[in-house]
């Protein structure tokens, strides 16, 4: 799941960083019932382990970022995916972020024998809101 706005004002582990964010309170809920594991798809540090060292607040975001930055940015996280046996076959990547955090890493993941899911794709803030309220 993506990183949001609303952070903690002190270091905090990375499940706890973002709990200000009422979405991702409800995507790691959400991921905790029904998920192996999770982590958390930063847009400063790429791929966080939820229980990992704590990190400082800080106030960097894809949203704005232009398609050669998000590329690469795609292809850490790519490289992190990999390192942590996430794209292994048989698994699925589930994953639950807006389109600037997924739309460029799409591409390195064809080629990769795991499957991938968006459930909320296309879905309005409000509508991914409420998609989790109906299964959490």
């Amino acid at each position: 799941m993506s990183c949001t706005k609303a952070k903690t004002d002190s270091p905090s582990a990375p499940r706890e960083l973002y709990e200000p964010s009422a979405l991702f309170r409800k995507a790691r809920s959400y991921a905790e019932e029904n998920h192996d594991e999770w982590y958390v798809l930063s847009a400063k540090y790429y791929v966080l382990d939820p229980d990992g060292s704590p990190i400082e607040p800080y106030d960097e975001t894809l949203n704005n970022a232009s398609v050669e930055e998000r590329q690469k940015w795609s292809q850490r996280v790519l490289e992190q995916l990999r390192e942590r046996d996430v794209l292994a076959e048989g698994n699925t990547l589930v994953i639950h972020a807006g389109k600037s955090y997924y739309e460029e890493l799409l591409p390195f993941l064809d080629d990769k024998p795991v499957d991938v899911k968006i459930p909320t794709e296309g879905l309005r803030m409000g509508e991914t809101l409420s998609w989790y309220n109906e299964r959490i």
